[in-house]
């Protein structure tokens, strides 16, 4: 794979290039897409391959193969991730939005709580104010720029009206990868207040060593009874404009819930993405992650370098995903200061922390599945934008 490679977007129906003033007044004539968590990538060979199969043959019926679409997850989860599923436990998604909006309507009423630790995806709050139910804040510790868990603090933040737990792991946006241990943690506060966890795992696949993901149903099969897993190959693929995702539940009363809500919307996944997760799920998919992460690994290092050299700025050490998340404390700055200086001045529409929750105001985060080109075009700019600091 060669991901030096430009790919023009522009004007292809890309909500990342096509959607950036809008977004943030940055233009995509001069500007860089840096905010919405899309690659700028070409898929894996054997994707695109079997995709091209599909749509050379010209005739899109109903029905798909779903033993070997149902197969290929369990391979993946097992062989990537040592988790060991039952295709019985899959259920198929209109991705992980789909997949969470699902979730709070299958297991609470308007008015209800849903919980999330902050800063983190802002489509949690987003969602829940959507369903017309109350978002609860559990805002992580930020210790010696690392985020832990603060459950003490989270638990004064419940009360008896809230029914679950939305978690991101890895986290987005610090990328931090949680342990063995502290999933465990998580879902023993879960079923101390008698949670349901929706344990949100897209970004399982882009983890860089020496940390390991570990999936909430492997890390505390005993709390397995109030374990929702969603995660889907788009982001690690760069599949999302096919809209396909999986739910998967080992506990029959879960499964059976959610079940009733996708059969009632009479929801059907549409073919080309499963072929196309059909087609990731493999061996030769599996080099593509490789070689991605490793590319991956690369541009982190050359932009938390150059980030890292602007006095005030520090970006996160990122043990997942492939978004940076720079802490811009040190400058001084205000939160509006902090984003006018990176759209107007470096031309760059990143996404402002505070969209993240609490935590997040002195923050930006950055997407980094870009060609390294426009990594070290990132870096310059920031450094020019920046430079009365030095």
């Amino acid at each position: 794979m060669n991901f030096d490679k430009i790919i023009e977007r522009r004007g292809t129906y890309c909500g990342k290039w096509d959607k950036l003033e809008a977004f943030s007044g940055v233009s995509p004539d001069d500007g860089l897409a840096m905010w919405i968590a899309d690659s700028d990538f070409e898929t894996a060979p054997c994707v695109a391959d079997a995709m091209r199969t599909y749509a050379d043959h010209a005739l899109y019926g109903y029905g798909f193969d779903e033993d070997g679409y149902n197969n290929a997850i369990v391979w993946w989860m097992n062989h990537r991730h040592g988790w060991e599923i039952d295709p019985d436990w899959i259920i198929t998604v209109q991705g992980l939005g789909h997949a969470i909006g699902m979730a709070i309507d299958t297991w609470t009423e308007i008015g209800e709580g849903v919980a999330y630790f902050t800063p983190v995806y802002h489509e949690f709050r987003l969602k829940t104010l959507r369903a017309e139910r109350r978002p609860i804040e559990l805002p992580l510790a930020l210790v010696d720029g690392r985020y832990e868990l603060d459950l003490d603090r989270a638990a004064a933040a419940l009360d008896p009206g809230v029914k679950l737990l939305l978690v991101c792991a890895p986290q987005n946006p610090s990328g931090r990868v949680w342990t063995k241990d502290e999933m465990r943690q998580i879902a023993d506060f879960a079923a101390a207040h008698n949670l349901i966890i929706i344990s949100d795992e897209i970004h399982a696949d882009l983890v860089y060593a020496p940390a390991k993901h570990i999936p909430m149903d492997l890390a505390a099969p005993e709390h397995r009874d109030r374990i929702v897993t969603v995660t889907a190959a788009s982001k690690t693929f760069n599949l999302p404009g096919l809209r396909t995702g999986q739910t998967i539940i080992a506990d029959p009363v879960l499964h059976a819930a959610y079940k009733r809500r996708i059969v009632m919307t009479e929801y059907q996944a549409a073919a080309p993405g499963i072929v196309a997760t059909k087609a990731a799920y493999t061996p030769e998919g599996e080099d593509y992650v490789t070689a991605l992460c490793e590319y991956l690994k690369g541009n982190r290092e050359v932009f938390d370098a150059g980030i890292n050299a602007l006095p005030g700025l520090s970006s996160m050490n990122l043990e997942s995903t492939y978004l940076a998340w720079v802490d811009f404390s040190g400058t001084g700055m205000t939160p509006d200061e902090i984003t006018n200086r990176i759209r107007k001045d470096a031309k760059i529409g990143g996404s402002p922390g505070s969209t993240f929750g609490t935590g997040g105001e002195t923050f930006h985060r950055f997407n980094l599945a870009m060609p390294r080109s426009y990594i070290e075009d990132a870096v310059a700019r920031m450094t020019k934008a920046f430079s009365d600091l030095q």
